[in-house]
This record gives structure tokens, C-alpha cells and sequence, in this order.
């Protein structure tokens, strides 16, 4: 009966995941054409308002519509050097539903590519061509990828995004676009073995034009899908239904009045596995368990709760739990006050070791050190090299040690129990992004 009640569970899982809405991040260096790209995409599918479209027809004057100022609001930000965040979009297609997490592209806003990329399905990563030195006559090695092609890349890859699509753009001003985009490719394909990087998809667009974009593209020399067929295969982030269960309290609530034996509800989003009543159950860091009285979802009891889904579960018996803890399957996590990490730094005051900061885990604050800065990685080489601080935007392999023990989870197998942020203490500022190896 469990083993065919997990298959169901999983099974229903794979049709939720055919339903969800695509969640893909959008970078590239500055003037890739990423905001044209966006806006064709949205211009194609016909998520354009009237009166967006209205305006957009009067200010080109007869001319070709520039579908960069659907994203214009950017733009304006970093005229008056307002902080840029990540924009999100949303369009859809008679098979699926989009949402684009459009990521400022230069260079010191890197750390809201790492925010819009902590929650994507895919990464569509552009490549403006003819920012490149081709030499079409040369050596394949001779060609050089742009630092932020390759910083975007690494971070994609860091942050486990699970899809990665480069987006060769502007192919249309070539002379020889077949032997442009084939170089290209295979830098693009020689750089992402050397990172250990899965790429879903290497394709040659023209945004300004729409080659490629919505439509295949009419050449000889390419004959694979266009972007939009790309993406509308791609499949979408789920939690592991199978496997221990990985729950993090985020809100204890008390059934009825009074201060008695009242049953408490221990609400949280499950982040891996599936509960039941039935179910033996740890509450970390205490070490305590219990048997699972009743499940619930949306204020009612349930046969069942699987990853994904915002559940309460009551326990047969009171024990000390709040907020920050965590309910998991007896001996499946054991916390731990020191941890091997990679860490995306994002303040503009170096990681240094020894100081002290903030660290948020799941629902839990606690303190904590960074003990030792193991290495950096270099986003030219992909070396690492040796370092004793890490500034804004580098990314290296560190030492953690905490005040308080934390039940932590490879990042590689459980993106909630694996992934932690750094906070100064002195500004409050969200300093880095840790994802534990």
C-alpha cells in the first residue's frame, strides 16, 4: 500500500510539474540585447497591453518598433543611479506559462543575478557576437567568451540552476553567420566542460529581427529549434518527493484558548520528502521524536503533504518547538556548527575571516564566522587560486562555524536545507549567499 501510495505521489508531482509556469533568469553584459530579446518574446506571444503597444507605434514614427523600451524602466533606474533589482515578466503560449527574471546586466549588480537565479528553473544567457573577436580564419582555441558571459555562466551553475541556454545573439550581422555561430559554439561548448557545466541549448537568435526567437530559423546552416521551442521543453524545478522528509518551522500555532494541553500545529513549507500521520518524526536541533497525530493543509487534515506544499503537522505529544527548527526523518540530518561552503560575495565590504555576521538557515537566525577562506575561483581560468578575502562579486570556497548547531544539507540535493545568507550585522546588509558542499 506506502509503495503505491508513493508511486501516486510521484506521479502526481511529474503531471503538477507539466502545469507550472517556466521561471527562466535572463542575463548578458550590457547592451547584449537582452531587453530587445525580452521584448520581442513578449511582442511575439502577445503580452504587450494595447495601450503599451499604442504608445510604442507613435514614439517609433513609422519606424521599426524598439522593443527595448518595453523594459525601459531599467533603464531609467540606471540613468539616475537608483539600486537596480530584477524585473519580472510574464507572457505565455498556447502550451505554457512564463515568467522572466530580467537581471541588470553590468557587472555591479551581480548580486541581483544571484537573487533572480536562486529561484529559476533555466537560464537564458546571451552572447552578443559581435562583441567577440571572431577571427573566422583562426584556430577555434583564439577565441575569447566576455567575463560576464562566463561570471553569469559560473553563478547559473553555482546556484544549481538546472537548465542553462545560451542565446548566441545579433547573428544576423555577420557576413558568415554559419561560421560565426559555429566558433562561437564551441567556445560556448569548450567552456562549459571545463566548468562542469550541462548546457540544454546552444542557439543562434537575432532579437532585434526575431530570427530564431519564436520562429525557426530560415537557414541552411542551422536547422534546431528556436528559442521559444526551447524553452517550452525545459522542465521545471521539483522538489524531491522521494526521500527523507526536510520540514522547516516557520510558524508553531495553538488550537483553541487558554495555556493548557491545547494540540499544537507546526506549519511549514516542506522542502523535501512527504509526511503522513503514522509518520515517526526528529525535531531538530533538540533531537527529540515523535509519531505524526495529524496532517494539515490549508486548515484542514489530510491524508498526506508532499514537497512543495505549505503543510501543519500536529504531534502526538508536546515538545519544545519554534520557529527555526526542523522536522525530518529520525537520523537523516545531523546538525553541525561548522561546514564547507561556496560563497557568492555581494557586499562591497570583503568576506574577511574572523568576523563575525549573520547567518539565516531555513527560518533560523544564528551567528557565525567565516573560519577560513579556502580559495577563489578565478571566473577567467576557472582556477583556484589562493586568497584571504573575498571582495564584491568573487566567489570562493570557505569554512563556516556557527554559534548554534544547524542541520545542514548539500545545496547539490536539498536547495532549502543547503542554501544559507550572509547578513552584516553593522548595516543589515545581505553580504553573500552561501551554498553548502
Amino acid at each position: 500500500m506506502s509503495a503505491v501510495l508513493n508511486d501516486s505521489l510521484v506521479h502526481q508531482a511529474d503531471v503538477d510539474t507539466q502545469h507550472r509556469a517556466l521561471r527562466f533568469l535572463t542575463a548578458g553584459s550590457v547592451d547584449d540585447g537582452k531587453s530587445t530579446l525580452i521584448g520581442r518574446l513578449l511582442f511575439d506571444s502577445r503580452a504587450i497591453l494595447a495601450d503599451q503597444l499604442d504608445t510604442l507605434e507613435k514614439r517609433a514614427a513609422g519606424a521599426p518598433i524598439d522593443l527595448s523600451l518595453l523594459t525601459d524602466g531599467l533603464e531609467a533606474e540606471r540613468e539616475q543611479g537608483i539600486t537596480i533589482d530584477v524585473a519580472y515578466r510574464y507572457f505565455a503560449t498556447k502550451t505554457r506559462k512564463f515568467i522572466i527574471a530580467d537581471a541588470p546586466g553590468h557587472e555591479q549588480y551581480t548580486r541581483n543575478m544571484v537573487t533572480a537565479a536562486a529561484g529559476s528553473d533555466a537560464a537564458v544567457v546571451l552572447v552578443d557576437i559581435t562583441k567577440l573577436d571572431l577571427k573566422l580564419d583562426a584556430p577555434q582555441q583564439d577565441l575569447t567568451l566576455l567575463p560576464q558571459t562566463r561570471r553569469h555562466s559560473l553563478l547559473a551553475h553555482l546556484l544549481r540552476v538546472p537548465s542553462i541556454v545560451f542565446a548566441i545573439n545579433k547573428i544576423d550581422a555577420l557576413e558568415a553567420p554559419a561560421k560565426g555561430y559555429a566558433k562561437v559554439r564551441t567556445a560556448l561548448e569548450r567552456f562549459a566542460a571545463q566548468a562542469g557545466i550541462k548546457v540544454a541549448a546552444i542557439v543562434p537568435v537575432s532579437a532585434l529581427r526575431g530570427d530564431n526567437v519564436t520562429q525557426p530559423l530560415a537557414a541552411d546552416w542551422y536547422d534546431g529549434p528556436s528559442l521559444l521551442q526551447v524553452l517550452e521543453g525545459l522542465p521545471t524545478v521539483q522538489e524531491a518527493v522521494e526521500g527523507e522528509l526536510a520540514l522547516p518551522v516557520q510558524y508553531v500555532a495553538r488550537e483553541g484558548e487558554g495555556t493548557g494541553n491545547q494540540p499544537r500545529t507546526l506549519w511549514g513549507r516542506i522542502a523535501q520528502g512527504q509526511v503522513r500521520a503514522g509518520d515517526t518524526v526528529q525535531i531538530l536541533p533538540s533531537g527529540e521524536t515523535a509519531l505524526v497525530a495529524e496532517v494539515r493543509r490549508a486548515g484542514e487534515a489530510v491524508a498526506h503533504s508532499v514537497a512543495g506544499e505549505s503543510a501543519g503537522v500536529v504531534l502526538d505529544r508536546q515538545l519544545d518547538v519554534s520557529r527555526g527548527d526542523w522536522i525530518v526523518t529520525p537520523g537523516s540530518a545531523k546538525p553541525t556548527q561548522s561546514f564547507d561552503a561556496t560563497l557568492a560575495w555581494l557586499d562591497t565590504e570583503p568576506a574577511i575571516p574572523g568576523r563575525k555576521y549573520w547567518l539565516r538557515h531555513g527560518n533560523r537566525w544564528v551567528q557565525a564566522r567565516i573560519s577560513a577562506i579556502e580559495h577563489k575561483v578565478d571566473i577567467h581560468t576557472l582556477a583556484e587560486t589562493e586568497a584571504h578575502e573575498l571582495a564584491v562579486n568573487e566567489i570562493g570556497h570557505v569554512r563556516i562555524e556557527t554559534q548554534a548547531a544547524l542541520p545542514v544539507q548539500p545545496y547539490a540535493t536539498n536547495r532549502v536545507g543547503g542554501a544559507l545568507i550572509i547578513v552584516d550585522p553593522a548595516s543589515n546588509r545581505t553580504s553573500g549567499a552561501l551554498l553548502v558542499r
